[in-house]
């Protein structure tokens, strides 16, 4: 362990307040791509345009297709170092809160409760007409899935390309980060908003920024702590020490 990764640890120790906001490239440890690190294209589609509601409007069965071809790769994937870790951090700090900009629920898997879900999750469908939300994980569904109450035609539980989050979730996060002394952004380029803007304000407030990365960010010039490297390697040490 070197002289930073020795000072994040003692931050962390003498915290009381913890918050943690992971991304994307927390999960790619567990082998789930990136929506940038599919290899450029799904089935000749660029995944991100497949992630919007437009494209639902358009062709619901190939947004469907691509959503359960991301299912099946979580159903099997396993939590990482990186999860475990911080389930176990929380155990060990008086408060701490995850904030996840990843949909996967590995966190969850691994152990972490009361996770803050920014942008929804790949278990639960919603209903195009009445609004049910319903846990389907495991399940192996359809092209074209539907509502159990209405019949109905369901989407992912997941945020879109420009949809809002869901109600609340991102006013916890912030409230979370303010009251913080110690912000972890773990595994995130930090560019989307409005998770990104979440370091804005444990800079406005009183947290030590401690940035977990492979490389670095745009965000990491304003950070107190930059370290780099796998996550699932970091975060143990860290919590270990």
């Amino acid at each position: 362990m070197d002289d930073l990764e020795q000072r994040a640890a003692r931050l962390i120790a003498q915290a009381r307040r913890v918050a943690v906001l992971t991304g994307a490239g927390v999960s790619a440890e567990s082998g789930i791509p990136t929506f940038r690190g599919m290899g450029g294209l799904w089935r000749g589609r660029d995944p991100l345009s497949l992630a919007t509601p437009e494209a639902f409007a358009a062709d619901p069965a190939l947004v469907w297709d691509f959503y359960n071809w991301r299912r099946r790769i979580v159903r099997e994937a396993a939590p990482n170092p990186a999860h475990r870790a911080l389930a176990e951090l929380a155990q060990r700090v008086p408060h701490l809160t995850l904030i996840t900009q990843n949909v996967d629920r590995l966190h969850q898997r691994a152990g972490s409760r009361d996770v803050l879900e920014l942008h929804g999750n790949l278990d639960e469908v919603r209903c195009t007409r009445c609004g049910v939300t319903s846990d389907r994980a495991n399940e192996e569904l359809p092209s074209l899935p539907h509502c159990d109450s209405c019949g109905a035609l369901v989407r992912p539980g997941v945020v879109w390309f420009g949809e809002s989050l869901p109600p609340g979730i991102f006013e916890a996060a912030e409230a979370a980060v303010q009251s913080a002394e110690v912000f972890l952004v773990v595994g995130t380029s930090a560019v989307v908003y409005p998770a990104a803007g979440l370091v804005g304000t444990a800079r406005g407030g009183r947290a030590a920024v401690i940035e977990i990365n492979l490389e670095p960010t745009p965000v990491s010039g304003v950070v107190d702590i930059g370290l780099y490297g796998k996550a699932g390697e970091i975060v143990p040490r860290l919590v270990s020490a």
